[in-house]
């Protein structure tokens, strides 16, 4: 990323400006300019935009920061951190340290390493990177995520009361962005969605049945236990003999043989 000192210099050059004309314009003297552009200081905060409009150019830009390249530059990280997320958590944790190395404190970055620490090991540096995220993040859906991964941290620290706490900062929410493109759009677009949220709402309801089955084989009811392990059975087999996509595979893939005792 280049330096604010040597981008006001490639400015400042490329209009074939003066050190003392610039530093005229801005109120200062030529050796401030001059300190900028060798990085022995920076400019005053407050000069910042001064600067930007002198050259008619953004502040991000003066930063040479570029949000799409920023981006693309992530996604390929989140990329090659998915490569490694099943087989090697080591080095899937490594690769996101070195990308938080190149953007510090970027929240997409920060959502996945949360997902990655192993817990209850290190369920104490997860929280506190959630509780940051949680307080920081850009999006409802980055902040939702770590307070639901903030939970699962302390509840495998066996604090149930804190997780519930967590718990509480969730919002419940009766629709989804898959399920309302999947009503409203057409096409290819309203396939892909309704695909898509059929996968995610099968992984859920077979978490539900299962949480159902614990909770009468605990309660001593075996008879109402095996009737929601027979419906877990056959709502699987229903998507096993539908037309499979990649999505509707992997999620019976992943559950198959699970409900056969």
């Amino acid at each position: 990323m280049v330096r604010i000192g040597e981008k006001i210099r490639q400015l400042r050059r490329s209009r074939g400006i003066s050190q003392e004309v610039l530093a005229g314009a801005l109120g200062v003297s030529f050796q401030s300019v001059s300190k900028w552009e060798n990085d022995l200081t920076m400019p005053d905060v407050a000069l910042v935009p001064a600067i930007a409009a002198f050259f008619d150019v953004s502040t991000d830009e003066l930063f040479d920061y570029d949000r799409v390249r920023t981006a693309r530059e992530v996604d390929a990280i989140v990329d090659e951190h998915s490569r490694w997320y099943d087989t090697d958590r080591i080095k899937c944790e490594a690769v996101l340290r070195e990308g938080l190395r190149r953007f510090p404190g970027n929240e997409v970055l920060l959502n996945c390493l949360v997902g990655v620490i192993p817990v209850p090991e290190r369920a104490g540096e997860v929280i506190e990177l959630c509780r940051a995220l949680a307080e920081s993040a850009h999006t409802d859906e980055t902040r939702i995520d770590a307070w639901r991964i903030m939970a699962e941290a302390y509840v495998s620290l066996g604090e149930q009361a804190l997780a519930r706490e967590a718990i509480e900062h969730i919002p419940e929410i009766y629709f989804t962005k898959l399920g309302v493109a999947a009503r409203l759009l057409t096409g290819e677009e309203r396939f892909r969605a309704a695909a898509r949220q059929a996968n995610l709402s099968l992984s859920e309801l077979l978490d539900m049945l299962d949480i159902l089955t614990e909770h009468f084989a605990a309660s001593g009811e075996p008879e109402k236990a095996a009737v929601k392990r027979r419906q877990a059975r056959d709502v699987l087999c229903a998507f096993a003999e539908d037309f499979p996509t990649p999505y509707t595979k992997a999620a019976c893939d992943a559950y198959k043989g699970r409900y056969d005792s």
